[in-house]
């Protein structure tokens, strides 16, 4: 499948499967994202990484993906990733 024209960033967690499957669906249909890992971060960057997930979801949990700084996607979910994808 072709790559999509959207924005895309991944905040999730080295470990988490959830995290796994959302960034290997999002690979297997071509799409370019920025992947922050937040438990591979230290210091300031984790902490500013953090900022960004409580910004869009103040329940920090992973994965959330956000699509063209508007869309937040929490959890793997990929109807709707396919959806704001436009994939």
């Amino acid at each position: 499948m072709a790559s999509t024209d959207h924005t895309c960033v991944f905040y999730g967690l080295s470990t988490c499967v959830h995290c796994r499957h959302a960034r290997e669906f999002l690979e297997e249909h071509n799409v370019q994202f920025d992947l922050h890992y937040v438990d591979l971060a230290e210091g300031d960057e984790r902490n500013r990484l953090l900022e960004k997930v409580r910004g869009c979801n103040p329940g920090v949990s992973f994965p959330t993906i956000v699509v063209d700084n508007k869309k937040v996607i929490v959890g793997f979910q990929p109807d709707t990733l396919t959806e704001a994808l436009e994939l």
